[in-house]
């Protein structure tokens, strides 16, 4: 048999388009569905604290100021907004505060792409929340396959994963709620690889193109999928092809292009997503903890030194430019500043979206502790697989203080109950809206499934 003549191989597009075809919500366990149902709680008391925020209304003027008014309800505020663009600011509400969920070994929020996409598209072919709960779960799955599939090398060649990966997961999400069969969905894999990108050049200046990344994503995976139905043509190998995904973003390096197929219907990614239990970057998340650890046994005695090491991918990403990380410049700085966070939560003992305020970070005291914070690499590290953290303390006394937290809380090694997550969504939620508020979004989102319209549900969520 010549090359020319070997039997077609099915492309990993088509194995994720079968199998998004051929699921139904029955076919997903109901420990699955719980859990699914509570990172939607989660994320929706993301986007109501958003509103609050100054970029929430920066976005919402950019996006009426080209499509002007729709029909389709936003998460947490008044505004309706075309399909497209309630789906990207959905996405900039839930993912504004980086508070949102996160998987681990993809290092992508899963939820901030997947959840806009599939409740836009839902609204939009007047479906139920059945449909919507199930394409928001095959968004989930796939968004994290695409992420495992780069091996934790996004991030260090500079590509945002949750932007990369979020567009395949909600063209899948957009694509089985608009009816596209496997082929069809197929081809919206295809279509989208060319419109999945997001740098992580906003580290250098604080600026906020990071909180645009889940938006446009799920707006990419919509539009993807609407080219599908209409005709359009897709590559078959978008995933593994000379041109596709991982030869493109990371070229030479290893990848697990397989594991976009592995595992599909059988282990549920879901169940491997991790909620955040502070408003940082995860990678700094067991730094946080570690620093609370320690906190107690300091006393009153003067710190000389803190020393934290850390894998040199997500160092990349918390500790460089250095400049900025000992003195934020802002909110968003301060997020994925490994040497503020860990000054702070010292000084403070807690680390809450107060310690984000103006007043907190031109706190001398902290910003003088961050300059005493160094960094190494850490050859022990589980990442990407967790995100690992330990610290070091020199004391004025002649003390060393250490402790390491190998695997950060929030991990599916570690994960946060159900009832914490019902906690968290109260305290973020309440800081945009009233309880009776609050106990109509809760009843709707862990109602999910009930077979309410698509539409009642966005109303429910509305602020």
């Amino acid at each position: 048999m010549t090359l020319s003549e070997a039997p077609p191989r099915a492309t990993l597009a088509a194995t994720v388009g079968e199998f998004a075809a051929r699921t139904t919500l029955d076919d997903i366990p109901a420990d699955v569905l719980e859990r699914a149902r509570h990172l939607v709680l989660d994320a929706v008391g993301l986007a109501f604290a958003s509103t609050s925020h100054p970029f929430s209304g920066v976005a919402l003027r950019a996006l009426t100021a080209f499509g002007g008014a729709g029909e389709q309800p936003v998460l947490g505020l008044p505004d309706r907004l075309p399909a497209r663009d309630a789906a990207v600011l959905n996405g900039v509400l839930i993912h504004g505060m980086d508070f949102d969920d996160t998987h681990i070994p993809a290092v992508t929020h899963v939820s901030a792409a997947a959840l806009p996409a599939a409740l836009a598209a839902a609204v939009a072919a007047g479906t139920d929340t059945r449909t919507l709960l199930l394409a928001y779960v095959l968004g989930v799955e796939v968004s994290a396959r695409v992420g495992i599939g780069g091996a934790g090398g996004f991030h260090d060649v500079g590509f945002h994963p949750t932007a990369v990966a979020g567009a395949f997961g909600a063209a899948v999400a957009a694509g089985r709620v608009s009816g596209l069969d496997a082929a069809g969905i197929t081809t919206a894999q295809g279509i989208v690889g060319s419109m999945s990108a997001g740098l992580l050049e906003f580290l250098a200046d604080g600026s906020w193109t990071k909180r645009l990344h889940p938006g446009w994503a799920a707006m990419s995976g919509l539009t993807a999928a609407g080219f599908a139905k209409a005709g359009w043509s897709g590559p078959a190998e978008v995933y593994e092809g000379r041109f596709g995904l991982y030869n493109t973003h990371l070229a030479g390096r290893e990848t697990r292009p397989d594991a976009v197929g592995t595992g599909l219907g059988e282990t549920w990614e879901l169940m491997r997503t991790a909620v955040k239990p502070y408003p940082i970057c995860h990678f700094i998340h067991a730094f946080a903890d570690a620093a609370l650890t320690l906190r107690p046994e300091i006393g009153d005695t003067g710190i000389v030194a803190i020393r934290c090491a850390i894998h040199p991918v997500p160092a990349k990403v918390v500790c460089e430019p250095p400049a900025a990380k000992w003195a934020p410049r802002d909110e968003y700085d301060a997020k994925f500043s490994l040497p503020y966070v860990v000054a702070t939560t010292l000084l403070r003992g807690r680390f809450t979206l107060t310690e984000l305020d103006d007043d907190a970070l031109a706190d001398r005291a902290v910003l003088d502790l961050a300059r005493k914070v160094q960094v190494s690499d850490d050859p022990d590290s589980a990442f990407p697989a967790a995100y690992s953290g330990a610290v070091e303390i020199e004391l004025a006394d002649g003390r060393v203080l250490r402790h390491r937290e190998q695997v950060n809380r929030g991990h599916e090694e570690r994960p946060l109950a159900n009832a914490e997550i019902v906690d968290k969504f109260r305290s973020t939620i309440g800081r945009a809206a009233p309880d009776a508020v609050a106990d109509r979004v809760q009843a709707a989102v862990l109602g999910l499934g009930d077979a309410t319209p698509a539409a009642d549900f966005a109303e429910a969520c509305r602020g």
